[in-house]
């Protein structure tokens, strides 16, 4: 892999990871468009760990981002259950522990669902996330016009945590839903604010990134320069899309996203219908 394919790779990363647009889709459509996937060598790289070190950047960045509350989340959560302090806080710990755990478990074996019925055929791959990303788009569109912001991130109880947590398996699974798009869809079709649906989002993602960056630490190419410019570049450009979607939502919807979404959708079928 060279560096500007793993520069473009990382900003690409960065930009949908954490966009409700899906960056599983995006880190697929990108080496296709360009036919990097002739290149034997590219796909035994990209086919390995890279994805996940991509993934690496953007956790650092929402790690960052919302340092000050992983430490309020952290600390809180530990007086919880040692010091019995209730606290916002501290019950949003647990509400994040409580619903990650059936979010992972599910999401294995969704995955193996979704590995078992495309396989290795690309062109099926392909299909399934424009579908994917034309649907979802569509419903994004309905809920976040319909639904009320009634609920702040303070304010989301268990069985909405639980919920949203869930609807993580989904998109872990097949490619073109995005974890983002989903979470934050759920998330407003239970009266969540669009601001909180994406913060809530954020933090909810990264215990599952977390889990699948330490399976795969050890596939690291961590003396590749670009293995580093991918993880770089992602985490810059991560931290810059956080910043830029949570000033945004405050005002605006994620209709433009929605749009987005369906365009991508069938410009990826009409360009399998063209190959």
């Amino acid at each position: 892999m060279t560096i500007i394919q793993a520069l473009i790779l990382g900003i690409v990363q960065g930009l949908t990871e954490l966009l409700p647009i899906s960056s599983s889709a995006h880190l697929n459509i990108i080496p296709w468009i360009f036919k990097w996937t002739e290149n034997p060598d590219f796909m035994i790289e990209f086919g390995g760990s890279f994805d996940v070190a991509l993934h690496f950047g953007t956790l650092i960045a929402i790690v960052i981002f919302f340092f000050k509350d992983w430490i309020n989340l952290l600390t809180s959560g530990f007086k919880k259950v040692v010091k019995k302090e209730d606290s916002v806080d501290g019950r949003m710990f647990w509400y994040l522990v409580i619903a990650t755990i059936p979010a992972g478990i599910l999401a294995l074996i969704l995955e193996k669902i979704s590995e078992f019925i495309i396989k290795d055929n690309f062109n099926l791959e392909m299909g399934l996330i424009a579908i994917a990303l034309i649907v979802m788009g569509i419903i994004l569109a309905i809920v976040d016009k319909k639904a009320k912001s009634q609920y702040t991130y303070k304010e989301i109880n268990l069985k909405q945590s639980i919920l949203i947590g869930m609807s993580q398996a989904i998109a872990a699974a097949f490619p073109g839903v995005s974890r983002s798009g989903i979470t934050m869809t759920i998330a407003r079709s239970l009266k969540i604010d669009r601001e909180s649906a994406a913060k809530f989002s954020f933090l909810l993602s990264a215990p599952i990134v977390a889990a699948a960056v330490l399976f795969d630490i050890g596939e690291f190419a961590l003396t590749s320069i670009s293995f580093w410019v991918g993880v770089i570049s992602s985490f810059i450009v991560g931290l810059i899309v956080i910043k830029f979607l949570m000033n945004y939502l405050k005002k605006g919807s994620f209709k433009i996203f929605a749009i987005y979404r369906i365009v991508l959708g069938i410009i990826i079928l009409g360009l399998i219908f063209i190959r």
